[in-house]
């Protein structure tokens, strides 16, 4: 009985399953911004996206999106797009749909701003346990604009499913996961019993691209809002202090000498000055 719900999959595919799966994604300041127009706001502690870069959504959740669709192509099933941010936060959910998922929901609400990785974890998993079943949750395997990395684990720890961080590769067997997980070295192949939560690396492959079919079909689909009356924001636990963009700054000083040798002394005797030898 406790286990009921881990083989609730219907068969689908050619000897696969019909595979119910939630995909967070996140909208982010294109990683490419020129270090020149990257700019801040220190009040509100949070980088401003550029004027002529629209945000875009982060490449390892694309790569996320890319590893269910994956499972669905193989399995059959469902993907769902699920986001926490702002109104231009539909925008990464819709690329996704484009790109071949079937629905999306958005949390927007000033109460879920400033989040840290707990707050964020929780929102969401009390998010997907609204939307209901599921077989597999993804995520990037970090954020590109934090790197973080917290998030994903931190969702499967409060749903308390097993998850398996930084894969780059997943197949369904006899109701089970078999997955790759990269490593410093090579990589591991690990078999979890559903449901579980993957974060997903860029070894996954190269994203596909939305097809023109894809893009007509999202611009149609209907993409369900939430707000804290929907899901009851949590509270932060960390607090940033400050955000700034490091001054780097550099001290010239020319080393004079009638001859190489007294330039070298003199060299010597401002780096034993300086305590450097």
């Amino acid at each position: 009985l406790i286990w009921a719900k881990v083989f609730n999959v219907s068969h689908g595919g050619e000897g696969g399953y019909t595979m119910n799966m939630i995909v967070c994604v996140k909208q982010v300041i294109d990683p490419e911004t020129p270090s020149a127009s990257f700019k801040i706001d220190p009040d509100a502690k949070r980088a401003l996206a550029s004027k002529d870069k629209p945000m875009v959504i982060s490449p390892f959740d694309e790569n996320a999106v890319e590893a269910a669709l994956k499972v669905k192509d193989a399995n059959g099933g469902k993907v769902t797009i699920l986001s926490m941010g702002g109104e231009t936060a539909k925008d990464v959910i819709k690329h996704s749909l484009a790109m071949g998922g079937d629905e999306g929901y958005q949390m927007t609400d000033a109460a879920f701003d400033d989040s840290d990785s707990y707050a964020t974890a929780a929102n969401l998993a009390e998010a997907i346990k609204k939307i209901g079943e599921y077989d597999i949750v993804l995520c990037g395997r970090q954020e590109a604009d934090w790197d973080a990395g917290q998030v994903g684990t931190g969702v499967a720890e409060i749903l308390g499913i097993p998850s398996v961080t930084a894969i780059k590769k997943i197949e369904i067997q006899d109701g089970k996961a078999i997955v790759e997980r990269v490593l410093a070295d090579g990589y591991e192949t690990i078999e979890v019993s559903l449901p579980l939560l993957v974060t997903v690396s860029n070894e996954i492959g190269e994203p596909r691209y939305a097809t023109l079919k894809g893009i007509m079909a999202a611009a149609k689909k209907q993409v369900t809002n939430w707000s804290s009356a929907d899901v009851t924001p949590a509270q932060a636990r960390s607090q940033m202090l400050k955000i700034y963009i490091p001054v780097h700054e550099g001290e010239c000083t020319f080393i004079e000498g009638d001859t190489p040798e007294e330039a070298g002394a003199n060299l010597a005797a401002k780096l034993r000055e300086a305590k450097l030898i």
